[in-house]
């Protein structure tokens, strides 16, 4: 048995008709190796039943609300878990081509989940062309992280088409404290609650310019200067000063989505990398400001400031388990979209990347998990909604987009026996976060591309997708100019 943490439970509190914060991953298939030469739903069931118990918690872990709202749920295990409940079977029309799995897999994203049961739901997708299968699995954020979600597909996924041997699960089923424990804890934590709160707020101070907004309000960088001098913290670098613009993705969302999936070569990006230094995090950021850049343009939107990335953080440490909740922060990072020269360009994200890095080594990103926490749980749930719909309407942008990069293994996994081709993830837009998120997933030689969009505002992400493919071109052409 587990509580969720305040992070955990903004996830769930931030879901209205059209924002679901789940987060997805598409795999693309071989299933010749499969017994049959064909992936089902039987064959995905059996794998789960067998090996739910190593991996993370969400997996056969379901909700238990506390009465009147007056604490965080708990987790618990689902005496009912069947994993057939959560597995379901659809068929491409011929030709069963990318743009058809693209739209396939936008209409699940728009679906919620069932909060009645454990927080997934796993499709498998029958008839791509070349005799593939895909599988789409999402997942609520109130119940995983991007590491938890890494451990998952690890308990889930093989070496080698012949299934693994895995210890039998011994463990007793969790369950959620009894009604009147649960209503104890909730009002103990009610009263302490302005203490709490005092103390995150205090907590949160010294570093106030790097949250995501707030940075942009003139004085703010002064007021968390003249606050850690006061607590003789050591030299802590400044927050850039950023500003989000306005762009045709910073509207209000609508419930339905658009998705793209793409790869590029990691050994092209490893290439670019050593030629013109940083990191290979700092090609894909150099990448998605090019793709960026050429999108708004064509559009005579492109503004004459950088856009401001949302760049999601793992906080998890070895040690930490599934309880710990979401370990997760967000680093605001300037996107030189506005640098026409991509040498100039480069070297801007490049160099904004080091700064924002060191701030946010300094500070841990602990804001995060502070100020989730301020709200009584029992409006905490009205009062996120209530700013997430009002936030486009009074012009508040924090970010423009949200842009992840997350490594992966470089060989091939086997699921059911089948060979994954490739793993695309598809991650979450909101209000706040904006209409476009760009997650990268690097597997087995190649850079999987996931982008989803509300449709209502990008109407066509493949576009984008083109883009970044032109971006590694032009960044390829830079990186072989003689010195």
């Amino acid at each position: 048995m587990s509580q969720l943490t305040t992070v955990d439970v903004t996830f769930l509190n931030a879901e209205t008709g059209n924002t679901h914060p789940h987060i997805a991953g598409l795999g693309v298939l071989d299933p010749a190796s499969c017994p049959g030469g064909r992936l089902t739903v039987a064959m995905m069931a059996d794998l789960i039943r067998s090996r739910a118990h190593l991996a993370a918690r969400p997996l056969r872990q379901r909700l238990v609300q506390v009465p009147l709202g007056l604490d965080r749920p708990y987790w618990e295990d689902d005496p009912g878990f069947d994993p057939v409940r959560h597995i379901f079977e659809i068929g491409l029309p011929a030709p069963g081509d990318e743009r058809q799995l693209a739209d396939t897999v936008a209409m699940l994203h728009e679906q919620p989940l069932d909060r009645s049961r454990p927080l997934w739901e796993l499709v498998i997708i029958q008839g791509l062309e070349g005799g593939r299968a895909a599988v789409y699995v999402k997942v609520h954020h109130a119940a995983i992280d991007g590491v938890m979600a890494a451990e998952t597909l690890a308990a889930l996924l093989d070496l080698t088409p012949e299934p693994r041997e895995l210890p039998a699960d011994d463990a007793a089923p969790a369950r959620a404290p009894r009604l009147l424990s649960m209503l104890g804890t909730g009002l103990l934590k009610a009263a302490t609650h302005p203490v709490r709160t005092a103390l995150s707020v205090a907590r949160t101070a010294p570093y106030l310019d790097e949250i995501p907004g707030v940075s942009a309000i003139p004085g703010v960088g002064l007021m968390s200067s003249v606050v850690q001098g006061a607590l003789r913290r050591e030299e802590i670098p400044p927050a850039p000063r950023m500003s989000a613009p306005p762009t045709p993705f910073n509207l209000p969302i609508g419930r339905h989505r658009a998705v793209a999936c793409g790869e590029l070569p990691l050994a092209e990006l490893k290439k670019v990398r050593e030629h013109l230094g940083g990191s290979v995090n700092d090609v894909v950021m150099a990448l998605c400001a090019t793709a960026l850049r050429q999108w708004l343009d064509k559009r005579g939107e492109l503004p004459d400031r950088p856009l401001v990335a949302g760049v999601p953080v793992s906080l998890r440490r070895g040690g930490d388990d599934a309880d710990t909740g979401n370990q997760v922060s967000i680093m605001a990072a300037p996107l030189a979209t506005h640098i026409p020269d991509p040498a100039g360009r480069f070297a801007a994200v490049r160099r904004d990347m080091a700064l924002v890095k060191r701030r946010f080594a300094a500070s841990s990103g602990s804001w995060v998990r502070e100020l989730s926490g301020i709200v009584p749980a029992p409006i905490a749930g009205p009062v996120t909604r209530l700013a997430m719909q009002a936030a486009p309407s009074i012009s508040l942008r924090p970010i423009n987009l949200i842009i992840s990069n997350v490594p992966g293994p470089q060989f091939p996994l086997y699921l059911c026996g089948a060979r994954v081709l490739g793993y695309y993830p598809i991650s979450v837009v909101t209000d706040v976060t904006g209409g476009l998120n760009i997650t990268v997933f690097s597997y087995d030689g190649t850079v999987d591309i996931g982008i989803v969009a509300c449709r209502d505002l990008v109407p066509d992400p493949s576009e984008i997708m083109d883009h970044l493919v032109d971006a590694l071109d032009e960044l390829k052409a830079l990186s072989e100019e003689p010195a």
